[in-house]
């Protein structure tokens, strides 16, 4: 029973963290330490949990650009989701091969914090001077393939915040538009990610292994908290700027530091 409550709770964190710009991975792996360790397997799915629930808030318009992909408008912007993609899964698998392993240090995951968290606060000053845009260029689609890749390999860094203040950077400097794209760009890419995950744990034979009822329950969980999550965060950034989540990740990295041990 306790390990079901561990269970749910990084449900609920992967939930909540997911989509706003403060480091799923990184509350996830301060969380495990107390809540206990769990596998790559895991922690990716419960991410999938939460890439279900913005593809269902979603759907009306992935379906209008699946039904309507002939209209130049409508290809041009599915176009450019798919190079975002196709650009994390090359960097992703250069990683693979190269044999790169998630770091998990705190202190590292402190810095990320914060360090992510002034750039946060300088981008959007930066883009809030300039003349409103909702156009998603080339250009930001590709950084925002590589902002994927940055994020995923530093911990604390978080997908979302990279990927929308690089598209609020590049150009796309309003926030409702760069976080549709980052958002839509995230359902194939963590959907792939869970996909490759689970062939690793079938193809090597582990899969007897894995708890499958702990596995549902995280990602039910997930999913029913990041919904939740990801339409208030959607409302909330038509009137707010991202100081608050800012201002989160750097008392939260600061905090971290000063509680971890030194020397």
């Amino acid at each position: 029973m306790t390990d079901m409550i561990h269970v749910a709770l990084l449900g609920i964190i992967e939930g909540i963290t997911e989509f706003l710009p403060i480091s799923s991975t990184g509350h996830l792996l301060i969380a495990e330490r107390w809540l206990g360790h769990r596998s790559d397997l895991f922690n990716v799915v419960i991410q999938a949990g939460a890439i279900l629930a913005v593809t269902v808030i979603y759907w009306r318009r992935l379906w209008d650009l699946l039904i309507n992909w002939r209209k130049p408008e409508q290809r041009d912007y599915l176009l450019k989701l798919i190079a975002a993609f196709l650009v994390t899964a090359v960097l992703g698998l250069i990683a693979v091969k190269m044999g790169f392993k998630l770091p998990t240090e705190l202190n590292g995951i402190a810095w990320a914090l914060i360090i992510g968290g002034i750039w946060m606060i300088a981008a959007e000053q930066i883009a809030a001077r300039r003349p409103r845009s909702t156009r998603i260029t080339w250009t930001v689609a590709i950084l925002v393939g590589i902002a994927q890749m940055v994020a995923g390999i530093f911990p604390g860094t978080s997908r979302s915040a990279s990927t929308i203040f690089i598209a609020m950077l590049a150009g796309t400097n309003d926030r409702s538009a760069a976080t549709e794209f980052a958002f839509l760009v995230g359902i194939p890419t963590m959907y792939a990610a869970s996909a490759y995950e689970l062939f690793k744990e079938f193809h090597g034979g582990t899969h007897a292994q894995v708890d499958w009822g702990n596995l549902a329950i995280g990602f039910v969980v997930s999913t029913i908290v990041a919904f939740i999550a990801v339409k208030w965060l959607l409302g909330y950034i038509r009137s707010h700027r991202f100081t608050a989540f800012s201002i989160y990740r750097i008392v939260l990295g600061v905090a971290l530091l000063a509680l971890l041990p030194h020397g």
